[in-house]
């Protein structure tokens, strides 16, 4: 299974504390869940609080166990849920979670933040010369 975690935080720059209407993290969120649940459960999509990207919101993380991760930033929450989705199903498909760069969608491509490499299935305890 493919994880989105989603900033629900996340704001637009001229954002401020007495709109109506909900954050675009939020709004991104929302959208996501809907175009996910479609889906079957191949992804997961998860609110979280802050993925500490702010200059680039909204955000979101793409994960999945002994996969890479990935995380994309500038997302328009009324523009680019699509290519979100299309990204995680192409996570979700390779094994090792690193799709083809020429086959993730171009605003995926130009807004990876940063590209996470799986954890060790088993971390290997330190000796007890590298541990003093």
């Amino acid at each position: 299974m493919t994880t989105l975690f989603v900033c629900i935080t996340c704001k637009a720059r001229d954002d401020s504390p007495t709109k109506e209407e909900p954050r675009p993290g939020l709004r991104l969120f929302a959208a996501l869940s809907r175009s996910a649940a479609a889906l079957g459960g191949e992804i997961a999509v998860v609110p979280v609080q802050c993925l500490a990207n702010c200059t680039r919101a909204c955000t979101v993380a793409v994960s999945g166990a002994g996969k890479w991760s990935y995380v994309v930033g500038a997302l328009d929450p009324d523009r680019d849920a699509g290519d979100v989705i299309a990204f995680a199903r192409l996570h979700h498909a390779d094994a090792a979670g690193l799709p083809p760069w020429r086959e993730r969608p171009e605003h995926v491509r130009r807004n990876t933040v940063a590209r996470v490499p799986p954890l060790p299935s088993s971390l290997s305890p330190l000796s007890e010369t590298s541990a003093r």
